[in-house]
C-alpha cells in the first residue's frame, strides 16, 4: 500500500469565528466575578498567541490551559502522572469526545520529549494543537479527523530533563536523562531480555495511561537524527540483523507514511554520513536498544508506535522551530489517519452483551501476548488492504472465524467494521494475563530475527582473510 500525502492547509484567518471576549461576556452574565473574566480572557490570550520559541514549563501549562479553556468541547485537558521533581505529566485530549472513549472511535497519541534534550517534538506538538483545534469546522478533513478520531497529546514526558537542559545545544546531554538519571526510553519492561532498571515515575504514568486508553496507534517525538524507525527494537541473541514483528509489513507502511509525508525524511539522507534508505530503518538494524517505549507499546498496550528522529540537532536555536513545523505538518496529520487502517468491531453474546477479554486476531500474525478486546467487547487490528482471516477466541468456547476483505478506508476515517456475536449467553472471559517478563527469550523463533547463517559468516570470514 502506497503512503499517501497531503498538503499543507492555510491557517485559518485571526477572528474566523471561534472563542474570543465573547467567552469572558458570557462568563460574566451567567454571574462569574471579574476575576474569573480577566481570568479567561488571560488564558485565551496565551491559546491565540502561540510563537515560535521554546516553552517552558510556566508558559507550556499556561497554553495547554488557555487552549482548553478555548475549545472546552472539543479538548480535555489532564495529568496522568508527575515527574520526579514534581511536575504535572500534561495530556491534550482532542475530538468529538474528548474525555472519555466512545465505541468505535480509536485512541491516538504522540508523545515528545522523554529525552529532555531532543526538544523539536515538544515544540511542534503545540502547534499541531494549535493547528487542530483552529482547524475544526473550517477545514473539512481535520474536521472528520477529530470527529471520528480521539487524539491524545503530550508535548513532554521528562519536564525536569528539559528544565535541566538551559542551552540550545546540538549534542547537549545533560538533559536526556530524568532527575533520577535515567534514561526513560531504557526503563520499560523488555520482551527480549530482563530490564532492571528500577521503573520511573515518568514510567510508570505512561505505562498506566497505556492500560487504562485503548490506544491503536501512536509515535513517540525524538532528535538527533531524521528516521522514522519502527518495531522490534531488541531481540533475543546479540548479532546484527533484523528484527521482525508480526506485522512487519504494517510497521513498514506506518514509517514510510511519516517519512514520505516529511519534507526530507524520505530522500534517506541520515545525519553524520548516515543513511536510511526511503528515510526508514528496523530498530534493532540500526542499534540495540533494551527496554524501549515503543516495543512495550506493541507487546503489551497493543498499540503499534514508530519513533520519529525529527532533526540532526537535538535542541536548535528557536528560529529554526518554524522550519521543523512546516516539514512535519503534513506528516503528523496523515499519520494520524493511519489509525483507521484495518479491521475494527466487537465481540457480543447472543443478547448483544459485550465480552471482554476475547483474543482477537488475524491468522498467521500471531502475538506473544494476544490481542484482547477491551472492556465494550471492541477490538482494533491495524491491517493493510487485502484479504485476511478473523479469529475470534473465548477461551473455553469454540473460536469464530471471519474471512473479511479490506480496503483501504484510511480517507474515510473508519476503519472496516466486522462484528462478532457468540450464540451463548453471559460469557465471561478471564482477565488477561500477560507477565512483564521477557516473553520472547525462549521461543525457538525469538521474534523471527533475521540474523547471518553460518554459511555466510563462514563466506565472511573467508573474503575479510583473502583481501586482508
Amino acid at each position: 500500500m502506497k503512503p499517501a500525502s497531503v498538503r499543507g492547509r492555510a491557517r485559518p484567518a485571526p477572528g474566523d469565528g471561534g472563542p474570543g471576549p465573547a467567552l469572558g461576556l458570557q462568563l460574566w452574565r451567567s454571574g462569574g466575578t471579574m476575576r474569573d473574566v480577566v481570568g479567561i480572557l488571560c488564558l485565551l490570550s496565551v491559546a491565540a498567541a502561540l510563537d515560535f520559541k521554546y516553552h517552558h514549563t510556566e508558559e507550556l501549562e499556561a497554553y495547554l490551559k488557555g487552549v482548553h479553556a478555548a475549545y472546552p468541547s472539543l479538548t480535555h485537558l489532564h495529568s496522568i502522572g508527575r515527574s520526579v521533581e514534581g511536575r504535572d505529566l500534561w495530556v491534550l485530549a482532542l475530538g468529538r469526545f474528548p474525555t472519555h472513549h466512545k465505541i468505535g472511535i480509536p485512541e491516538f497519541k504522540y508523545v515528545a520529549n522523554m529525552h529532555g534534550d531532543e526538544t523539536v517534538g515538544r515544540e511542534i506538538l503545540l502547534h499541531l494543537i494549535d493547528f487542530l483545534v483552529t482547524s475544526y469546522r473550517r477545514d473539512p478533513v481535520i474536521t472528520r479527523l477529530l470527529n471520528n478520531t480521539r487524539i491524545h497529546i503530550m508535548p513532554t514526558m521528562n519536564p525536569d530533563g528539559f528544565e535541566a537542559t538551559k542551552v540550545p545545544d546540538c549534542y547537549y546531554t545533560r538533559g536526556r536523562y530524568n532527575k533520577n538519571g535515567e534514561d526513560l526510553n531504557r526503563n520499560f519492561p523488555d520482551a527480549f531480555e530482563n530490564n532492571n532498571a528500577s521503573i520511573q515515575p515518568e514510567t510508570q504514568a505512561v505505562m498506566n495511561w497505556i492500560k487504562n486508553e485503548t490506544f491503536v496507534l501512536s509515535a513517540n517525538l525524538h532528535g538527533g537524527a531524521l528516521v522514522a524507525s519502527y518495531t522490534f527494537d531488541n531481540v533475543t541473541g546479540s548479532l546484527k540483523g533484523y528484527s521482525r514483528s508480526p506485522d512487519d509489513d504494517v510497521f513498514i507502511h506506518l514509517a514510510k507514511t511519516y517519512s514520505f509525508n516529511h519534507a526530507s525524511m524520505y530522500k534517506g539522507m541520515g545525519c553524520d554520513r548516515q543513511t536510511f534508505p526511503e528515510g526508514i530503518t528496523n530498530g534493532y538494524s540500526w542499534y540495540q536498544l533494551e527496554g524501549g517505549m515503543q516495543d512495550y507499546n506493541y507487546v503489551w498496550g497493543q498499540c503499534f508506535e514508530i519513533t520519529l528522529e525529527l532533526s540532526c540537532c537535538k535542541y536548535p536555536p528557536a528560529d529554526q522551530l518554524e522550519k521543523f513545523w512546516r516539514d512535519n505538518k503534513a506528516a503528523l496529520i496523515e499519520y494520524i489517519k493511519q489509525v483507521h487502517l484495518g479491521v475494527k468491531g466487537q465481540v457480543t453474546d447472543r443478547n448483544g452483551n459485550p465480552i471482554p477479554n476475547v483474543i482477537v486476531e488475524a491468522k498467521g500474525r500471531p502475538h506473544v501476548c494476544p490481542y484482547r478486546t477491551n472492556e465494550h467487547g471492541e477490538y482494533f487490528l491495524l491491517l493493510l488492504p487485502g484479504t485476511y482471516v478473523i479469529n475470534a477466541t473465548v477461551p473455553g468456547f469454540k473460536s469464530m472465524l471471519k474471512t473479511v476483505e479490506i480496503p483501504d478506508n484510511t480517507g474515510n476515517f473508519s476503519a472496516l467494521k466486522q462484528d462478532f456475536s457468540f450464540s451463548e449467553v453471559s460469557i465471561r472471559s478471564r482477565a488477561a494475563s500477560c507477565p512483564k517478563t521477557p516473553l520472547y527469550q525462549d521461543l525457538e523463533l525469538a521474534s523471527a530475527a533475521t540474523k547471518p547463517t553460518l554459511h555466510i559468516l563462514v563466506l565472511m570470514t573467508v573474503m575479510l582473510v583473502a583481501f586482508k
